[in-house]
């Protein structure tokens, strides 16, 4: 075999107290997809900012075609043809498209002072990019008003732009739905056979097994072990990855089988007035929302949620009748929402966990307009600990804490005020295995002991298997409600084009 494109030999990193890469070592071949696979706080980002020139190593070498190379920034990364899509979006929205995928790099025209950007070419360009990655979002939209998934489609387009040689794809798929998922992984098809060198770091096992070369998981900042191609199965890769087996790791039982817990009639969202939508929570249940980008689930979860309340319909909870105009009003019946990006809208991360913990519930933890903490540390470090939080105490930052754990913070904050409803937006996007299963576990647990639980999935996998039941939702519309032994792939991606099931659905709308 030829020699590898790159090369990472014994590298390690020290931050203060804690060693986040010991002797590691890496490589990569011309036209070879490797992932790299590991629980979050394993050291699989710091290897790549180091790689990316974000970081310095305190010990090893890189080497890129054989020759020992320095990076010491991100312009030299970039000079080496090295591209970086990061798990966390790195787009700025008071850009357009085609400015965030061309920025520090934008056409010119002219010379000198008197140079200016060609906005005509960087448009064209753009939507090279753009279509590419199957998206026709003109390059002229504001980056503000597109969606998480579609702000991450932005990123990919950028990373494509660079022409990269080796491209380190950190969960790029995270927000992305499944026709979104499938388009990108045509596409690093298509790169591999074109000769470039792909490094695709995802939890989504799934993805991994379809597309890796290679494997190579670290565990604790350390090589944990490889996989050759043939070698890839789920089971291994987990134990790789967490120095155990995981037994059933979704975690299912028979739940849903009672009456209603929770009712949703005629809905009707501000993007969607036009459509109402109808659907229960039963006893014990875990229901799935699905359905592509733009399909209305979030919408449908914001309005439960007093987000942005709905311009219609009905809500009931445990038999009765409830009115949520506000996310004060939900927060007051018990509905509470874990949101798809934790770090904008679940944590204040520059806080610590106490004060996120107790922040919705301040008045619990106060007497004559004074904050009792040491009630505020018991609370908050009680059901931290009942979540298996990793963290040294609650008086740490939330935004110190891995992705897994901060989604844990999130819970804990609306597990401590005894929750009646709890909506889940994309419950694991971007966090590791065992993470995962600890989240299904305890979803499970939250609905047998009563808690409606309603989950907005892009994941099939998820959906497929936590659910007792999947809705799915096409452009504001329910196009069908499945039952456990009707939840197959085809099925739910059938309703999700707009293939309705209309026996379902029309005696749903006569409740």
């Amino acid at each position: 075999m030829p020699n590898p494109i790159l090369e990472m030999r014994g590298i390690g990193k020290r931050f203060p107290g804690v060693v986040a890469l010991e002797g590691v070592g890496l490589e990569v071949h011309t036209g070879e997809v490797v992932a790299l696979i590991g629980e979050n706080g394993a050291g699989k980002s710091t290897l790549m900012k180091i790689l990316g020139g974000v970081y310095q190593p305190d010990e090893g070498e890189i080497l890129i075609e054989g020759r020992p190379t320095r990076i010491l920034s991100v312009s030299d990364a970039n000079a080496l043809r090295i591209g970086f899509i990061h798990q966390e979006l790195n787009v700025l929205e008071n850009l357009d498209v085609a400015g965030n995928i061309f920025l520090g790099r934008e056409p010119r025209r002219g010379r000198g002072l008197f140079s200016r950007i060609d906005r005509r070419r960087m448009y064209a360009e753009a939507r090279k990019y753009l279509e590419r990655l199957g998206m026709n979002t003109p390059a002229d939209t504001p980056l503000a008003l597109l969606s998480i998934a579609q702000q991450q489609m932005v990123e990919i387009a950028k990373a494509l732009s660079q022409d990269a040689r080796i491209l380190i794809m950190d969960e790029p798929t995270s927000s992305l739905t499944l026709s979104e998922t499938e388009r990108l992984m045509s596409v690093v098809k298509e790169l591999r056979a074109q000769g470039v060198s792909i490094i695709y770091i995802s939890h989504r096992l799934g993805e991994v097994k379809e597309l890796a070369d290679r494997v190579v998981a670290l565990r604790d900042g350390r090589n944990a072990g490889r996989l050759a191609r043939e070698e890839v199965t789920h089971d291994r890769m987990v134990k790789m990855m967490v120095g155990r087996d995981i037994e059933s790791f979704y975690a299912h039982a028979d739940g849903g089988q009672g009456a209603s817990r929770f009712a949703v009639r005629e809905l009707r969202t501000r993007r969607y007035p036009q459509h109402a939508v109808t659907f229960d929570i039963r006893d014990g249940e875990i229901l799935g929302l699905a359905g592509l980008v733009g399909a209305g689930r979030t919408e449908v979860a914001h309005a439960i949620f007093g987000v942005e309340p709905a311009v219609g319909g009905t809500l009931t909870l445990g038999g009765e009748t409830i009115v949520v105009r506000s996310p004060g009003d939900a927060i007051r019946h018990g509905i509470y929402l874990i949101p798809e990006d934790r770090r904008r809208c679940g944590l204040n991360v520059e806080e610590l966990i106490r004060k996120n913990v107790t922040l919705p519930a301040l008045e619990r933890y106060s007497s004559v307009g004074v904050v009792r903490t040491g009630d505020e540390r018991r609370v908050s470090q009680k059901v931290c600990d009942q979540l298996g939080v990793k963290a040294p105490s609650v008086e740490v930052r939330a935004g110190n804490l891995s992705g897994g754990n901060q989604q844990k913070v999130v819970l804990a904050k609306w597990l401590s005020l005894d929750p009646r409803l709890l909506i889940f937006d994309e419950p694991t996007r971007g966090i590791d295995v065992g993470a995962k299963a600890e989240i299904y576990d305890l979803m499970r647990r939250l609905a047998s002991q009563g808690v409606a639980v309603l989950m907005v999935s892009s994941d099939m996998e998820e959906v497929l298997g936590v659910s007792d039941r999947v809705a799915v939702m096409h452009e504001g519309r329910l196009t069908g409600i499945l039952e456990r032994d009707e939840c197959t792939e085809e099925a739910v991606m059938r309703l999700a084009v707009g293939h309705t099931d209309g026996a379902r659905v029309d005696a749903l709308e006569k409740r």
